[in-house]
């Protein structure tokens, strides 16, 4: 798929403007091939063109957030709309992850972005 990028140790997901049960689905394996693949340490999830997200997209985050916490990584969404960010608020995610206004540039620095906003 071509929404991934690995930059250092950092795993930028850009997520499509719908994100439902097949392409969660898609999106869950690669994902997940890169993390067995590569030494990932902070995952980023890109929501700047995501306008529908339905369980299946919160699933597919999760499960991520749960692998990168077992690495001892860290899960940050970026560029959340007000959408996005009451779906995030309702299920629960944005009490787990950090979530920025700007994506975090190419190099491993902290982050600093604000829970539950």
């Amino acid at each position: 798929m071509e929404c991934f990028d690995v930059r250092g140790t950092t795993l930028f997901v850009k997520l499509p403007p719908e994100i439902d049960h097949h392409n969660a689905e898609e999106l869950r394996k690669e994902a997940d091939r890169l993390l067995k693949k590569r030494l990932i340490r902070r995952m980023v999830f890109d929501f700047e063109k995501t306008v529908f997200m339905d369980s299946s997209g919160i699933g597919m985050i999760m499960g991520r957030y749960k692998i990168m916490r077992f690495m001892g990584g860290d899960v940050t969404a970026v560029h959340v709309n007000d959408r996005m960010r009451r779906i995030l608020k309702m299920s629960g995610i944005c009490k787990l992850i950090d979530i920025c206004d700007e994506a975090p540039g190419a190099q491993d620095t902290e982050l600093s972005g604000s829970r539950g906003r």
